[in-house]
């Protein structure tokens, strides 16, 4: 069957070759229309899966309760000076004038409450009602004598796309403004780290495409030269991204830190497979026609970089079990590209050969990268191409590979054992190593919001709040009132990180004289009298409300841990029939996304062994098939050892290191393995066979390899801790997979064919004479 479909492909190219050309042309075209569809998401929605029970409680919470909030840092020699503050106050009519602004607050506000609806007239009053108010007002809105702030709430609610514009619309009004001379007003808050991140991830995206392409240019240059058109796999490629990015957009799956990451990891494959056909190509059409080499190429090389494409894929689709959509995004993404780069590659390299009559270079030192069935067999082989006879020679890589590889697999055992213990190292140490999920941890240090974030955080403190959603038949009935007061008192009184609380009760202890109603008629009437913007901002309707906590600052992991002692303590209070209380907000995703990565990164790698491993048994159905699986597993526990050591942490990024490490591997080994098959069958040999497949498939194993790793490399060109560590890891992981294919490959396969040999044996012994 797949060899059919690879022989129907050839006759189409051979035969009508300007007709593929351009339907591969029209599904370029087609990727170009399909980019213009790409949108970015960053947020909650890329933590929680907006379809899951607790992705609804996280889009209603947003919906009702979030109230994002924009912070102008006004910054100045004498914030309180009659001046300032006079700009201060115009710059706040101007604010809220803007659409789909909620409030806007600053100390211009308490001082015109305190002095009559207008503004003190001089310095000296002024600085008499600042110390006249209670110390927490003070730090909100005068934390220092050289800055004030004013906080911007925006409608609950909001898109991202709306939250934009309004981020826009009061830039706009800040710059039109004129403060007096020696003022400065930055923008801070939530909406703009958000926009920042969107834009440098676009930014990004951009910087990682163009420089990964530089590096397949430069790659290519070097360790491609001795082929004809030595720089069509860098075209290949990019058509093959484009069409992967078009694909995307037609698709809707959106952009964010984790697709991003993607794109430098599909350049690298693409690359690989582009090279191993052009390379097959270029030794096809030493030998014969370019119509013999057509065939050829994708009727020998197609099947057997199909097969390791779809090995790696399974490494991808292992990534899909992840309850954290970025991941899973991560992994669709991978799937679509490597699989498209694969096409495009099979198909257009040889109908491009073909349309540029494609000759090859007089070739003398004897290079073939090629893979397949029969590659590199005739070079390999050519008298010309061996050293003569007691001539010294220079050092010769691929002959170091053949040499290293007949050692190792003379004694395989010692060199597993070395390997494994390493290997099992790695398991045990990969539970050590920290997960980070702290968004502030994936930007860069200088990204101006995060800095202006900073500065409002050391100046008045944490920001953040501990949210807690309530929802039940009748949240305004008078026992869930009670016991929500007790609720919040107990947790104030038992927990030292928590500053203080509000929700209805605050508003209702504010409108009844700072007691409680005893009867559910008191209670309606209290509520009654609470303003409706105030009272929607804590209860949305009679069904749903919010408890909000505020924190000292606090890490992730602390967040984490405290969340675990108010779930405790909410089970230990036991709220009315009928009533649930959970955390939501940051307080719940931030923490949530730290037991999801350590969780889903585990089940992916798991994941990931079974479908390789389900893969190599569907396909081959033979023992030495499973030989794979070995070196993939340490190349795995090398990784872990190797991030220890480093001090590379896990995020959602490097979470699909070990499921993308099983796929990549896969490759490398699988065409190893593949070749050793076809060299055993001819010799009945396996350490002959072990020699001669790595004499004829190590240094193009290499070579796609090194393009593959300077294709990741792009990755550390990230301005993003997040993508740049990612692509410290993924460099490491490439690394490690080419040592596991080239020098734990031969001891496996050693093994593998001693065991064969000793059932061999054991069969004719008991065939009756």
């Amino acid at each position: 069957m797949i060899s059919r479909i690879f022989e129907g492909i050839a006759h189409a190219i051979i035969k009508r070759p300007k007709l593929v050309a351009a339907l591969v042309l029209a599904v370029f075209c087609i990727g170009l229309y399909g980019m213009t569809m790409l949108t970015m998401e960053t947020g909650w929605q890329t933590y929680v899966d907006k379809d899951s029970a607790s992705g609804a409680v996280e889009k209603k919470y947003n919906e009702d309760y979030k109230s994002d909030t924009i912070i102008f840092i006004v910054e100045a020699g004498d914030p309180i000076s009659p001046e300032v503050l006079l700009y201060i106050d115009n710059l706040e009519k101007n604010l809220q004038q803007q659409q789909n602004v909620k409030s806007v607050q600053s100390i211009t506000d308490v001082l015109k409450a305190y002095n009559g609806g207008t503004l003190p007239s001089s310095r000296a009053e002024t600085e008499r009602i600042v110390n006249s108010l209670p110390e927490s007002t003070r730090t909100l809105l005068y934390p220092s004598n050289v800055l004030t702030l004013v906080q911007l709430k925006l409608t609950p609610g909001l898109s991202e796309k709306v939250q934009k514009s309004v981020l826009t619309n009061v830039g706009n009004v800040v710059d039109a403004s004129s403060p007096p001379p020696g003022v400065k007003v930055e923008i801070s808050g939530s909406p703009a780290f958000s926009q920042q991140m969107s834009e440098g991830l676009t930014s990004n995206m951009g910087i990682l495409i163009g420089g990964a392409m530089v590096l397949m240019i430069i790659t290519m240059g070097i360790l491609f030269s001795y082929v004809r058109h030595r720089f069509m796999p860098v075209l290949l490629v990019a058509i093959g991204l484009v069409t992967s990015l078009g694909l995307m957009g037609v698709a809707g799956i959106k952009l964010n830190m984790a697709v991003i990451g993607a794109f430098p990891v599909l350049i690298g494959l693409g690359i690989d497979y582009a090279i191993q056909f052009h390379a097959r190509f270029d030794e096809e059409a030493r030998k014969g026609s370019l119509d013999d080499a057509v065939f050829m190429t994708v009727t020998r090389t197609g099947p057997a970089v199909l097969y390791a494409m779809l090995a790696t894929s399974m490494g991808f689709v292992a990534m899909y079990v992840s309850s954290v959509p970025m991941i899973r995004s991560f992994g669709i993404v991978s799937i679509i590209g490597i699989n498209t780069c694969f096409w495009v590659s099979c198909i257009g390299m040889p109908t491009l050969a073909l349309l540029l009559n494609y000759k090859p270079k007089q070739q003398q030192t004897g290079q073939c990268y090629a893979v397949g069935t029969d590659a590199c067999d005739t070079i390999i082989d050519n008298p010309k191409n061996r050293s003569k006879k007691g001539k010294k020679r220079s050092f010769s890589y691929g002959q170091f590979l053949t040499d290293t590889s007949v050692k190792i697999a003379k004694n395989p055992i010692p060199v597993l054992l070395i390997a494994g213990c390493i290997a099992m190292i790695g398991f045990q140490i990969d539970a050590t190593i920290p997960v980070s999920s702290d968004e502030n941890a994936f930007v860069p240090s200088d990204m101006p919001a995060k800095i202006n974030m900073e500065k409002v955080t050391r100046v008045i403190g944490a920001t953040s709040t501990a949210d807690l959603m309530v929802q039940g038949s009748r949240v305004t009935d008078l026992d869930t009132v009670i016991w929500m007061k007790e609720f919040q008192d107990y947790e104030q009184t038992h927990h030292s990180e928590i500053t203080g609380s509000t929700s209805i009760v605050t508003y209702i202890l504010q409108n009844n004289g700072g007691v409680m109603p005893e009867t559910q008629a008191q209670l309606d009437a209290v509520l009654a009298t609470i303003p409706e913007d105030t009272r929607k901002s804590v209860l949305s309707d009679s069904m749903c409300g919010i408890i909000r906590f505020s924190t000292t600052k606090i890490s992730i992991t602390q967040q984490n841990t405290l969340k675990e002692q108010v779930k405790n303590d909410i089970r230990f209070l036991e709220p009315p029939i009928g009533i649930s209380v959970e955390p939501v907000g940051n307080f719940e995703v931030t923490t949530s996304l730290i037991k999801a990565m350590s969780q889903s990164k585990d089940t992916m790698t798991i994941l990931g062994f079974i479908f390789v491993f389900a893969f190599l048994i569907l396909v081959y159905r033979h023992l030495h098939a499973v030989s794979p699986i070995i070196p993939i597993i340490f190349v795995v526990g090398w990784n872990a050892v190797m991030m220890y050591c480093i001090g590379l942490t896990y995020n959602p990024l490097t979470a699909t290191l070990g499921s993308m490490t099983i796929g990549v591997a896969a490759e490398y080994t699988i065409l190893v393995m593949e070749r050793y098959a076809e060299e055993e069958e001819r010799l009945h040999d396996p350490i002959a066979a072990i020699q001669e497949s790595v004499q004829k498939i190590g240094t193009a194993i290499t070579v796609s390899g090194l393009a593959t790793f300077f294709g990741f490399s792009a990755l550390c060109l990230a301005t993003f801790p997040i993508i740049s560590n990612f692509g410290i890891s993924t460099l490491i992981a490439v690394g490690f997979s080419l040592i596991g294919a080239i020098f734990i490959m031969p001891a496996v396969l050693s093994l593998v064919g001693q065991i064969g040999e000793w059932f061999d044996k054991r069969k004719a012994v008991k065939v009756p004479e």
